[in-house]
């Protein structure tokens, strides 16, 4: 079974959407080259991480001393290496940076490093700001609470204390605004992109409904000028050769070669909406005959049909195109399924709310047979201008359609 596939599964992602470059040289290099990027800054936050833990750590026994020249170092280069993690997984960044600042204070180091910086804008742009809000306040109020109780214990001074809680505050509160603004407006633009995509998709998904309708109403026309002209053809051609009568030979000939020469110019002025070039074409709009045109047709091919019109009222357009295609497409199939046929009454009712068609005849056979494009078709088409139909098999071998289309003064065919 073949499968049609939309245009957008088949284009790259931004086609159509014509984004522009993002502004100035260095800004395009680091958008093409975030990994890069990262270890850059990471490299810069480990050179201005590792002078205050030399610092901090020159006072100590000799023991401790040891393990803090390992440890704190360590811990360090730990935190600056998960900075490579900050688009993807901004929480890590942000909890080893603080976890940092939490050995810097044993230390009696300077708190608020670069890294509390970069993570806390990390974490607003590629979280979300209510995130960097909420995990700035409860990091920094751990790290108040822990120097409260190293200065109660005196293991702190005091203003070792208010150094790094105040750095740590000024320094997080600096890359959370940063990061508000940045990441505030990079969702923004996201929001922006992602919206002119899904507009992008439904213009081709409307495109695609369109060719499909188109389509089908092309279907529609083509079913009901064809099948109706050439049943009528092969009516006419077929009395013409079973008749002695010379005369009522050629009469049937003339009338056979009327209705093609009817059905040609139908179907060049329905086919001429296909054409791809400008050049107009000299033909006139596209017509359905008139319910007495098919009848009378299909007396000329020999077959007792009668129309029975009441009523004056003129409707729309699309209206009276309606109407006109079920008369046709009526006659046209009891001509085809009931050959035997006694009796083809055609009914016409006009009234101000709208119109009435009933096809009644008779010489029904029965053949299990679904219904076929023609009905379908007209179903369809009595929908478009908001009609109703019925159509079945009633007593006595016989078959009724019956259509109601409202007036619809401002109706038009939506195919």
């Amino acid at each position: 079974m073949s499968t049609t596939r939309s245009r957008s599964a088949d284009v790259p992602e931004d086609d159509g959407l014509r984004l522009p470059r993002p502004p100035g040289v260095f800004r395009r290099f680091w958008s093409r080259h975030p990994l890069f990027a990262d270890i850059l800054l990471a490299l810069f936050c480990l050179l201005l991480c590792i002078a205050p833990v030399r610092l901090g750590g020159a006072d100590l026994p000799e023991p401790m001393g040891l393990v803090i020249a390992v440890l704190v170092p360590a811990s360090v280069v730990i935190a600056c290496g998960a900075l490579l993690l900050r688009r993807r997984h901004p929480l890590v960044p942000f909890v080893a940076a603080f976890l940092t600042e939490v050995l810097f204070l044993s230390l009696g180091a300077p708190g608020g490093t670069p890294m509390v910086i970069v993570s806390a804008y990390s974490l607003a742009v590629y979280a979300s700001s209510r995130a960097a809000w909420v995990g700035l306040g409860i990091a920094v109020a751990g790290l108040a609470a822990l120097s409260g109780g190293l200065l109660a214990v005196g293991a702190i001074t005091l203003q070792t204390a208010v150094n790094v809680v105040v750095g740590t505050l000024v320094v997080g509160l600096i890359g959370v605004l940063i990061g508000v603004n940045v990441g505030g407006r990079k969702r923004y633009l996201d929001a922006l992109i992602d919206r002119s995509r899904q507009l992008l998709v439904e213009r081709d998904q409307q495109a695609q409904l369109a060719a499909a309708a188109e389509r089908a109403r092309i279907a529609r026309e083509m079913h009901d000028i064809v099948s109706h002209s050439l049943t009528v053809i092969v009516a006419l051609s077929e009395g013409a050769a079973a008749t002695s009568d010379a005369a009522r030979a050629r009469d049937a000939s003339t009338a056979a070669a009327s209705t093609a020469r009817t059905a040609l110019g139908e179907m060049r002025a329905m086919l001429g909406v296909l054409r791809e070039d400008d050049a107009p074409l000299p033909l006139a709009p596209m017509s359905a005959p008139t319910p007495h045109d098919s009848v009378t047709g299909a007396q000329q091919a020999g077959f007792p049909v009668t129309l029975s019109s009441t009523g004056g009222a003129l409707f729309a357009p699309a209206v009276e195109h309606a109407v006109s295609r079920i008369v046709q497409e009526g006659v046209t199939n009891a001509i085809r399924h009931a050959p035997g046929a006694t009796a083809i009454a055609v009914r016409l009712e006009r009234s101000p709310e709208g119109a009435v068609v009933e096809i009644v005849n008779d010489g029904v056979r029965e053949t299990g047979e679904s219904p076929g494009f023609g009905l379908r078709g007209l179903a369809e088409r009595v929908a478009h201008v908001n009609g109703s139909i019925d159509y079945g098999p009633a007593e006595g071998s016989r078959w009724v359609l019956r259509a109601v289309v409202p007036a619809g003064g401002d109706t038009e065919e939506k195919s």
